[in-house]
């Protein structure tokens, strides 16, 4: 009568922790190849090609067992297999997020100051600005040059590549100048900017004055192709350019940048991709962009894309009117919102409530809510719909936790729950725990990793 909840770890036998930890591996490759949400997309789109998966324009009508997806702007992915009931009837959501927090160059990004050529940034979602200081960053993204190529980028993530940096204070000097700082404001926005080039151009032009800029403009055209203009329509983002590793002497913990949310993300791929019969229900993985800035623009969830690719899905199964069967079909489905929640932090106790906040280990995270103070912004999913997956959940033996992101009055945090539920769609948060969320470094559990890749599995075919 009286519920128990412990650590996953515990009493697994060799073969059990053998699977996390394999899964874990596969894992921590794929964040290091994929930094960005263009880099997870492509990805993604290769696991899927792999698993049987076909553009979903390639079909004219699709049948039960049929495997599509869909890429928006090379920057959301969509997994769809069809299921055999008709689709009015609901499909089957998990929908996740694959950006995460980074800082973005500003569109005029290059100037020279006291002979160091550097760039300006632009942060985008809620990392610490100050974290950003003095740790090896590396520049990703794309740059469209003058005659139209389109340019990947990827720099500082080998070996033999330079890395990019913005440079800290020395306490020595700080007194004045920022140890009376907030927190919030230790580097201030327009205080990170990056190093770029320290050696000036060797040319006698009395017009040119930035000469370490001038150096910085030659090099990128003559090893890239790409003039000082092209920086301007670019898309480049700076990123930690450390790897995946693990954490402590036994491994039990992963330590990366963008855990959150592509560890959901990926569980969620992995467990779609990794079905093998015909499922009932049409089964739709979702990857989004842009949650970590309110989910907005045309490759966040607050878009109208979803309304594009299932009305698609509806047009090769159907011949009914497209507006009510989509209508029908988002009304009589379910979904998970896979996103992270905050672990309960061993040095900072005092923002949580222990009973009501997650752990590592300690498997999957059902968040009835997120949001601010009063629940402002929350799905509140209701207790039908969260009993019918505490059931499922139990019948398959996953282990499973409640949680909420802090003390009342404490913060809050958003997911993309909200989106789904406009659209009449039963959902609730799940996910896993995460310590330093929304840090260049965040820490996650193998145990955990597994187990939600479990439960997407049992909710998708809803067994």
């Amino acid at each position: 009568m009286i519920y128990k909840r412990e650590n996953g770890y515990k009493n697994l036998d060799k073969k059990r922790m053998k699977e996390i930890f394999d899964f874990a591996e596969d894992y921590k490759k794929f964040l290091d190849k994929g930094k960005t949400e263009r880099e997870v997309t492509m990805q993604m789109e290769a696991f899927a090609k792999k698993a049987g998966f076909k553009p979903a324009e390639s079909y004219k009508k699709l049948k039960a067992g049929d495997k599509v997806y869909y890429i928006n702007r090379e920057k959301n992915i969509v997994l769809a297999v069809i299921g055999k009931q008709e689709i009015e009837e609901g499909a089957n959501f998990i929908v996740a997020h694959i950006d995460s927090p980074r800082l973005d160059l500003k569109q005029n990004p290059l100037f020279e100051d006291s002979e160091y050529a550097m760039m300006k940034t632009h942060y985008y979602g809620g990392i610490k600005k100050y974290q950003w200081g003095s740790i090896p960053l590396a520049m990703h993204g794309v740059v469209i040059l003058k005659n139209g190529d389109k340019l990947d980028l990827s720099i500082g993530e080998d070996e033999d590549e330079p890395i990019f940096m913005i440079p800290d204070l020395l306490p020595h000097l700080d007194k004045n100048v920022q140890r009376e700082r907030k927190s919030e404001d230790v580097l201030k926005g327009e205080e990170l900017k990056i190093i770029v080039g320290a050696i000036p151009a060797t040319i006698k032009d009395k017009e040119v004055k930035d000469l370490v800029k001038y150096a910085i403009v030659e090099k990128l055209n003559k090893d890239y192709g790409i003039d000082e203009e092209d920086l301007f329509t670019a898309e480049l983002e700076l990123v930690p350019a450390h790897k995946a590793k693990d954490v402590g002497f036994d491994r039990a913990l992963i330590a990366a940048y963008g855990h959150d949310d592509r560890v959901c993300s990926y569980s969620a791929a992995m467990a779609i991709m990794d079905l093998k019969e015909i499922p009932q229900k049409t089964l739709i993985c979702y990857l989004a962009d842009k949650e970590e800035i309110g989910s907005t623009g045309g490759t966040g969830l607050e878009s109208r894309y979803l309304e594009f690719f299932m009305s698609d899905l509806i047009t090769k199964l159907s011949s009914k009117d497209v507006y009510t069967t989509l209508t029908k079909c988002l009304w009589n489905s379910k979904s998970i919102s896979s996103d992270v929640d905050a672990g309960f932090h061993p040095i900072f106790k005092e923002v949580h409530d222990e009973q009501n906040a997650s752990k590592l280990s300690y498997g999957i995270t059902l968040v009835k809510f997120t949001g601010a103070r009063g629940k402002a912004g929350s799905n509140d999913a209701d207790a039908e719909y969260i009993s019918e997956i505490r059931t499922l959940f139990n019948k398959n033996n996953i282990k499973w936790q409640v949680s909420e992101l802090g003390k009342v009055d404490e913060g809050g945090g958003g997911t993309v729950a909200k989106f789904l539920a406009n659209y009449g769609i039963k959902t609730v948060d799940a996910g896993l725990a995460v310590l330093g969320m929304h840090s260049p470094n965040e820490v996650i559990s193998k145990y955990d990793l597994y187990e939600i890749y479990k439960a997407y599995k049992v909710f998708l075919m809803g067994v």
